[in-house]
């Protein structure tokens, strides 16, 4: 099929300022439709600005809503106090750990592209090391202040959920949750696509042509996969430490509530429902959104059409999504875990699913006017094969990990013969999971590779992604209605409002794990469409990637057992980390006395025998403590992984070669999916049977607690390695693609001096970590020499 009449170049930035008419060169057929450089610029630019608008719009609305005081109880108000000050001092200690690996690597890409450039010399290469560096940083600070402005919102809401549930109906508290998860939503949208449009119009006014502009433009992605995978790793050992540790010493050794205000971790497992489910998942998402527009417009880099059609998808995609907020609302009554999912995730799903046809519609309107013929069909084809792909694998999470369903009711009946029987069910059901959800990612790869090559699978990624506005709401929900049910029993409120918050918890557990089976499905997508662009920026001949080829088949092996490796690490991570948070705990209520003497420990066996403590003679933990433990260990223990994650594709690529580098990107892509598929859905399938136990009334029994048992197993699987192996095939991916002009036409070994010191600095920077101890097998955290500073944890009542 032939493209209708677009023979036309991308706009510079200096085309938007002036207008002039199109030279020879910018329309060479006859007859051609013209189209103007703001006719291209302006969608993509507009939707963006329209999703800041919406934001700034909801937040404001979202600040109106009452806090504690309005319910006489202003415990909530300092309680959410506590919470938000540790969360933002939890992001300004990562923030500053990111921010000099940033600029160190910003400087190694501005040697790199200044000695090496990719523009002809005519279009500027000179500059080409600046640009890409300040493509890398725009990339990377943009993820951050997207993670920054949800942090805020979602610590502003929580304390509001709580009131608006003591106030209203079980849809006062949705409503409030889910404006709060979609601020969350529409930052990433409008900053993600707003930043690529403006750093690719930039790009384009020295570049010669398209496809050098997009090759710049990388950069922009690899700074964003660099901030998403300290957001994941720091806080998913963040959240998963002080989570395995409220849990363990709180609920299993001392038999108290999830949120009982004597656990001194319960403060800390609040902050990490944050900085984990919030700023963690939506700097995943921002770089699969970046990543995939990114990956598209470079396989479509000899056809205008094509490089135009994944930046028109996705301002229309963002727009839809608006739409399909204002439906998301339920008629559900509060009736704690004994909600029924299926009927409440249908308050969010008719949300989705409406943004999703108006979607479909959209984008083949798009279509239609861009190609003509059976081109633009099949592209269209692949668009809505990658949306539909999107809700399968939502929906068949769904089924492995809600207690409505059999295999999360399987698991909890094992808990009758004890935690180990539990945790193998879980294993099997998450390693059972891998196998529909592959089957429909392998079914949409080989048709849209069928219907449209590589393009069409870069485009699919781009359709799933497109609503990402709404479904990003959808999981960033989860911690400000789980922060909400810690604030009303963390306050005392009463039972009615307890059993509201329960239930948008019990949703807010599905629609978490949903996301992250969503995150993983766009990660593959994406990354294999990075995977393509790479191999068409390398430039080896037909035949260089043969499996059976033992220098592409180690690099096969070797990226396969890479991702083992980062889960390893993120596992043991949160294991030293937790060990450490459990000591303190303990330590607490043995030794922290009020006035009259009683122990921290007394107090909650006082308050387990249901007798009233006057104020007076109560005890209060040191919660500050715990964060500062916490923020520490997370900060600490995330510097081995993000080591090997961005180290080990340059030492492969220049030692060996690009051959060996394409089987390691294909190994840790295959790899990579299948482990974060099973641990994520594992996690979320114990998370939901614990949940069970609690439903039916039977979480003090034996069968709860062994459910409890594997649930702190379960937490770093769901929340720390599984999602990060999601930022390991993507950064992977974009790393090669960053530095594939380095590598293009180069043969095996020739480069292996630049790759030997490679080799040389990550053995070093490996035997520091070591020294440091942040490498180790186990040495708890606390056996560093100094004792950690306390972070100071503002309890200034919020506003109302």
């Amino acid at each position: 099929g032939s493209q209708r009449g677009l023979c036309f170049q991308l706009p510079t930035l200096r085309s938007l300022a002036e207008t002039r008419p199109p030279s020879p060169s910018r329309l060479p057929c006859e007859g051609a439709m013209e189209v103007s450089s703001q006719n291209v610029a302006l969608p993509a630019l507009g939707a963006a600005g329209v999703c800041l608008l919406f934001t700034r719009q909801l937040w404001r609305g979202l600040l109106k809503h009452p806090t504690g005081k309005r319910v006489a109880n202003t415990q909530l108000d300092v309680l959410a106090g506590q919470i938000k000050s540790g969360a933002m001092a939890f992001l300004r200690e990562e923030y500053g750990q990111m921010g000099r690996m940033v600029l160190m690597v910003a400087g190694v890409l501005f040697v790199l592209f200044a000695r090496y450039p990719v523009t002809s010399q005519a279009g500027g290469g000179a500059g080409d090391g600046p640009r890409v560096a300040a493509a890398f940083i725009a990339g990377a600070a943009l993820s951050a202040l997207a993670g920054w402005v949800g942090m805020l919102v979602a610590t502003d809401a929580n304390v509001r959920t709580t009131v608006a549930c003591a106030l209203g109906t079980l849809n006062s508290g949705l409503q409030v949750a889910f404006t709060a998860g979609s601020v969350m939503g529409f930052v990433v949208v409008s900053l993600g696509l707003g930043g690529l449009t403006a750093a690719f119009l930039a790009l384009r006014e020295t570049a010669a042509n398209d496809a050098e502009a997009l090759q710049l433009l990388s950069g922009f992605s690899f700074g964003a996969s660099m901030a998403a995978l300290f957001a994941r790793v720091a806080g998913g050992i963040y959240t998963k430490a002080a989570d395995v540790a409220a849990d363990l010493v709180g609920k299993v050794e001392a038999g108290i509530d999830e949120d009982d205000p004597h656990n001194p971790a319960v403060i800390a497992d609040n902050v990490g429902d944050n900085v984990g489910d919030v700023a963690g998942m939506g700097a995943d998402l921002f770089e699969s959104y970046v990543g995939s527009i990114l990956a598209a417009a470079t396989l479509g880099a000899a056809s205008p059409a094509k490089v135009v059609l994944p930046f028109y998808l996705s301002a229309a995609g963002a727009l839809c999504a608006i739409g399909g907020y204002y439906l998301v609302s339920t008629n559900q009554q509060g009736s704690g875990w004994n909600v029924h999912l299926g009927s409440l995730m249908w308050a969010m799903e008719k949300g989705f699913y409406a943004a999703g046809v108006a979607f479909t519609i959209a984008a083949g309107a798009i279509v239609h006017w861009l190609f003509e013929g059976p081109e633009g069909q099949k592209i269209f084809a692949c668009i809505f094969v990658g949306l539909v792909a999107g809700i399968v694998i939502g929906k068949i999470t769904e089924y492995f990990t809600s207690f409505d369903h059999a295999p999360v009711i399987s698991i909890k009946d094992q808990g009758y013969t004890g935690p180990a029987t539990v945790v193998i069910q879980g294993l099997s059901v998450g390693m059972f999971s891998t196998v529909p959800c592959v089957g429909v990612l392998a079914a949409s790869i080989l048709l849209c590779a069928w219907l449209a090559g590589g393009y069409g699978i870069a485009i699919a990624s781009v359709g799933m992604l497109a609503t990402l506005g709404i479904t990003l709401a959808s999981d960033a929900y989860g911690p400000v209605a789980d922060n909400a049910g810690g604030l009303a029993e963390l306050a005392g409120l009463s039972s009615d409002v307890r059993q509201k918050t329960d239930s948008l918890d019990a949703l807010g557990n599905t629609t978490a794990a949903v996301g992250k089976g969503f995150a993983i499905g766009s990660a593959v997508l994406t990354s294999l469409s990075l995977l393509a662009a790479f191999k068409d920026q390398i430039d080896l001949p037909e035949g260089a990637f043969d499996v059976c080829d033992p220098i592409v088949l180690t690099g096969v092996l070797i990226g396969a057992m890479l991702p083992y490796l980062f889960g390893a690490l993120t596992m043991l991570s949160v294991g030293k980390a937790a060990g450490e948070i459990i000591k303190e705990v303990r330590r607490q209520f043995r030794e922290v006395r009020n006035t009259n003497g009683f122990t921290l420990m007394d107090a909650i066996r006082r308050a387990s025998e249901g007798e009233s403590i006057p104020p007076e003679e109560d005890v209060k933990p040191d919660s500050d403590r715990c964060v500062a433990l916490a923020t520490r260990a997370a900060i600490q223990e995330m510097l081995a992984p993000a080591l090997f994650a961005i180290l080990s594709p340059l030492t492969i690529g220049f030692l060996v070669g690009p051959r060996c580098l394409m089987g390691a990107l294909a190994g840790s892509t295959a790899s990579g999916c299948l482990l974060g598929i099973a641990m994520a859905n594992a996690g979320g399938a114990w998370d939901n049977a614990k949940k069970l136990c609690e439903k039916l009334g039977i979480k003090k029994q034996d069968i709860g607690k062994a459910c409890i048992v594997a649930d702190t197993v379960g937490d770093p699987f769901k929340d720390t390695s599984g999602p990060a192996l999601n930022i390991l095939i993507k950064l992977m991916a974009i790393t090669a693609l960053t530095v594939s002009p380095l590598l293009k036409s180069k043969g095996d070994w020739e480069t292996w001096r630049v790759g030997a010191c490679l080799l040389a600095v990550t053995a070093s920077a490996s035997l520091a970590l070591v020294r440091k101890g942040a490498l180790s097998w186990g040495a708890p955290v606390g056996k560093a020499k100094s004792e950690p500073t306390v972070v100071a944890v503002d309890s200034a009542v919020i506003g109302g």
